[in-house]
């Protein structure tokens, strides 16, 4: 049913003379400990260049290579196990997948993750491949699941582990193979699109063939009376694609899936859109896919009242709305929008940084809220869709910085001293340790509406409520005074003095950073 293995063809893409220490990269639980580049020169020797330059392409680093964030796989890992009837196959050291299996108890997907364990032995000799194989046939039950999702971690990659040799599907399943690496995706938020780009092709390349099947409870937020639709690109809080369509409705149009989506069959409705609204700019592979189904994108997105008028006018433009239908869509809902941003003011100086790609969108709103904002951090890349947010916001005196460093977020806190900062944990740790109020992004910023009336006073009240707090952090400044600090934390008759750090052996092996 699919592409059998050349275990010698396999053995020949790997030369024994490598100018790399490859028996580093082919051990379980050490391999991801070698150092990315490590694994990269490794996985290039293994015929993954190929694979490793569109990872490159899609997903630039930046100038100081990587961003810290958890392991990339996290992001795709969570959009398989928050489709209905998709299977997910983890191939990777046991202590990732031990780690990552954290993201189906957290999210309640209430499924298992598959796993298929290796050792130096089968990953050399191509046993590995036909043990994934076995797994996907396995799994791929047609009364179960639409789609069986294999994910390569760091240590497959580097081995050339060729999930493209897997069947395509089997008995109507469909067989989607990924490489997921740490030293080639550098964030979650843009592995979803790793899978969510890999489905989108896959769908277009089945409707292109012929009528596809309609999703099982029809398109959510979408008009029952087939008006043309708008498809969201990114994840967002659950009332955003509702207020997103209530905008919609006075341009004739209405919300279509949001992409990455809950089960297959939504795939060929959001491919069906009138235009993409792509909300979350760094969707690089999904967007190429609507780009080849002829499918116009949107930058941006509707928050505050600036960026809902400009939205509005640019998603008329891409699905050619009159624009006597645009006027009375901003006069239904821009007077709302300005009534709710001042009734619920923000006043104070707030340095903001995150991981999932909704930074700019908040920053806007805070800045409409009356908020100075002289910093943004993102870990996600500059993109062309990111353009709009990016000069508005430096219009505003806002210094926007893409692939933030966790250095370059907490200079940024020391620099501007902010009434409240808003960031990832180590940012809020930080941030508290000078008694300064802070908030973390993805719990509680981002899990708020944004978009239209709803999202206009939402951040308010977390916010101010955190910026009230400043004299309770100076109480405690002021009570905890002289307990000392590092080696010297506590009260002491007599401060213990700093002592000169023991010299240890250097381990047998280098233990180098966490890929």
């Amino acid at each position: 049913m699919g592409a059998s293995l050349d275990l010698a063809a396999l053995r020949a893409r790997t030369p024994v003379d490598a100018p790399v220490n490859l028996e580093a990269t082919r051990q379980d639980g050490l391999g991801c400990h070698s150092g990315k580049e490590t694994m990269r020169q490794a996985a290039q020797a293994a015929g993954m260049g190929e694979t490793l330059d569109a990872l490159r392409r899609d997903y630039p680093a930046g100038p100081h290579d990587q961003p810290q964030s958890m392991c990339p796989a996290f992001g795709s890992l969570r959009v398989g196990l928050r489709m209905r009837r998709t299977a997910t196959i983890l191939s990777g050291s046991a202590c990732c997948v031990y780690g990552l299996t954290f993201t189906s108890h957290f999210y309640g997907a209430r499924r298992t993750v598959g796993y298929v364990p290796f050792n130096s032995e089968t990953l050399v000799t191509g046993k590995l491949f036909e043990d994934i194989r076995d797994a996907v046939h396995e799994t791929a039950d047609p009364s179960l699941h639409d789609a069986v999702v294999v994910i390569n971690l760091c240590v497959p990659t580097a081995s050339g582990v060729p999930l493209r040799l897997l069947p395509r599907e089997i008995d109507g399943v469909r067989i989607i193979g990924i490489d997921v690496p740490g030293f080639g995706v550098p964030t979650h938020a843009e592995a979803k699109d790793v899978l969510a780009g890999a489905m989108l092709k896959v769908a277009r390349a089945e409707a292109e063939q012929g009528p596809v099947a309609a999703p099982r409870q029809g398109v959510p937020n979408q008009g029952r009376d087939g008006r043309p639709t708008v498809a969201l690109l990114g994840e967002m809080f659950p009332a955003d694609p509702m207020q997103i369509g209530a905008l919609l409705e006075p341009l004739g149009l209405a919300a279509g899936p949001v992409v990455p989506t809950r089960e297959w069959r939504e795939l060929y409705a959001a491919l069906d859109c009138t235009a993409v609204a792509a909300i979350h700019p760094f969707y690089t592979a999904s967007l190429r896919e609507f780009e080849a189904a002829g499918r116009p994108a949107v930058a941006s997105g509707p928050v505050g009242y600036d960026g809902t008028a400009a939205w509005l006018e640019a998603i008329a433009e891409a699905c050619g709305v009159a624009p006597s239908a645009v006027a009375a869509a901003k006069n239904r809902f821009l007077p709302a929008i300005r009534g709710a941003l001042s009734a619920n003011p923000i006043r104070g100086r707030i340095t903001l940084t995150g991981y999932e790609g909704s930074e700019l969108l908040v920053a806007r709103l805070l800045v409409e809220s009356g908020a100075e904002v002289p910093y943004v951090g993102t870990a996600c890349p500059r993109t062309a869709m990111s353009e709009i947010d990016r000069d508005w916001l430096e219009a505003r005196g806002c210094r926007v910085q893409f692939r933030a460093s966790l250095e370059q977020d907490l200079a940024a806190v020391e620099e501007f001293r902010p009434d409240l900062a808003v960031g990832t944990t180590p940012v809020v740790q930080k941030a508290k340790e000078r008694a300064i109020p802070a908030l973390y992004f993805t719990n509680l910023i981002s899990a708020r509406p944004l978009m239209g009336v709803a999202g206009a006073g939402s951040l308010a009240q977390v916010v101010n409520g955190a910026m009230a707090q400043a004299e309770r952090f100076d109480a405690m400044r002021s009570f905890f005074a002289g307990v000392g600090t590092g080696h010297a934390t506590g009260i002491w008759e007599d401060v213990p003095k700093k002592r000169a750090a023991v010299k240890r052996a250097a381990p047998e092996k280098p233990i180098g950073e966490m890929a």
